[in-house]
């Protein structure tokens, strides 16, 4: 069982890339992005190689009220089928992993 997403987001405006280790169920932060990770799954290694995650991804700007900018499936093999719209950040899947918890925090 795959309890971790492996996530890349990169922030438009420094143009700097971040991974993002994303349990799942608990909140992470980038930037002023809240990301939680609701699910993870991962083809089998049999067959053609991916990965997708299901995302709730809130935009907590200081002083205002947290929206939700995502919420749904992003697959690391076609970033562009479901992707993140946001003005300053970019989010996408790189893979599933199953890590020990203790490892992750």
């Amino acid at each position: 069982m795959f309890n971790v997403a492996i996530l890349q987001g990169l922030n438009k405006i420094t143009a700097r890339i971040s991974t993002i280790e994303a349990p799942i169920g608990m909140a992470v932060r980038f930037g002023n992005l809240e990301i939680i990770a609701r699910a993870c799954w991962k083809s089998p290694p049999e067959g053609p190689q991916e990965s997708a995650a299901l995302l709730d991804v809130w935009d907590m700007k200081p002083g205002e009220k947290p929206e939700q900018v995502f919420l749904g499936w992003m697959f690391a093999s076609s970033p562009a089928l479901s992707a993140l719209e946001h003005a300053v950040y970019d989010v996408t899947v790189l893979e599933c992993k199953a890590k020990n918890m203790e490892e992750v925090q």
